[in-house]
This record gives structure tokens, C-alpha cells and sequence, in this order.
């Protein structure tokens, strides 16, 4: 329909006006503070993960237990008001051999981010973290991981106060995979 507009209305500029000074410009820097709130349950669990520890919550109605802990079961709407210290190792639920990163920017050696249950939280309750000290052609659906913490007096509570998660070794071999039947999943 433009292509039928032989002249637009206004007033045509060129960069020689606004070279000149003829055009009217401000240069203007916002100042964007914001405040943000992680909420009662985030918050409590990055403080615990600043002291070395992940923490979940329990539902008092149907007795799950999960991580990253919320103020109300989404099963069965009750508040999950007791809070669970849970061990630091788990087993990978889903993973993928990454290439590129978050930026699109491409890389030789792949991360392998994954999707960890953690132990004594229930079944498919877990954290999306990173695996590390392992061939990405070793890792395996159901294979026994434990966190790396940074040192204590590098952490921020953050979710990146655990660097990474390795698989567990058992008299100095990697700890195989547990078979589970798709049923399970």
C-alpha cells in the first residue's frame, strides 16, 4: 500500500539537520534502580546454600519434599511450612552436551547442564545445574552426583555457591548408572 504514497506527509530530515544543530535532541541516562524480593522461601534457600547446605519444604498434606523450596504445594494447594536439610548429592534426571552457550557464542569443550534430584527430596523434585569432571560421553540419566562448593568465604548465596556437580566415585571408579524402567519416569 506504501509503495502507491507518492509523497508522506511531515517534514524530511536528513543528517545533515541534525549535524547542524537544526533538530532538537537531549541525551538523557535513566536511573533504573529497582529492588527485587526473592520471597520467604528463595530467600531462606540461598541463605542456606551461603552456609554450605540445600534446603527444601515439606507438604504437610500429601509429604512432599521439595527443592527449591515454595511457600505452597502445587500438588494439593497446602502451605509447605516445614523446612528439610537435603543431602548435597542426587542423580541426573535430564542433561544436554551444550556447544553453545547462552550468548550463542560456540565452544570446543561442551557444558552439561542438568536437571539433579536431589537426595531426600522427592522423586523429580531437583535443580538445573551444571555437571563438570566428567567425559560428556560417560554421563548417564539416573548417574550418582555430588556438588563442588565454592570455598566458604567465596560464596554469596547464589545458586552458583555450588560450581558444579561430579559423579560419585566408589573405590576410585565412577558410580554406573541406575537402570530405570520407563514406566518410572
Amino acid at each position: 500500500m506504501s509503495a502507491n504514497i507518492e509523497t508522506f506527509p511531515g517534514t524530511s530530515l536528513s543528517q545533515a539537520d541534525f549535524d547542524e544543530g537544526k533538530i532538537l535532541t537531549t541525551h538523557w541516562r535513566p536511573k533504573l534502580d529497582y529492588g527485587w524480593d526473592a520471597g520467604v522461601a528463595i530467600s531462606r534457600y540461598l541463605a542456606e546454600l551461603k552456609n554450605g547446605c540445600i534446603i527444601g519444604t515439606k507438604c504437610r498434606r500429601c509429604r512432599r519434599i521439595v527443592v527449591p523450596p515454595r511457600m505452597v504445594c502445587e500438588w494439593c494447594w497446602e502451605p509447605t511450612d516445614e523446612w528439610v536439610y537435603l543431602e548435597d548429592t542426587g542423580i541426573v534426571n535430564t542433561f544436554s552436551t551444550c556447544y553453545i552457550l547462552w550468548d550463542a557464542s560456540r565452544v570446543k569443550e561442551p557444558q552439561l547442564p542438568a536437571v539433579i534430584e536431589i537426595d531426600g527430596a522427592s522423586k523429580g523434585a531437583g535443580i538445573l545445574h551444571l555437571l563438570d569432571e566428567v567425559d560428556p560421553k560417560d554421563v548417564r540419566i539416573g548417574m550418582k552426583v555430588k556438588a563442588v562448593w565454592k570455598p566458604a568465604e567465596e560464596r554469596t548465596g547464589s545458586i552458583t555457591d555450588i560450581k558444579y556437580f561430579k559423579p560419585v566415585e566408589s573405590n576410585g571408579t565412577i558410580q554406573r548408572p541406575v537402570q530405570v524402567a520407563p514406566s518410572e519416569i
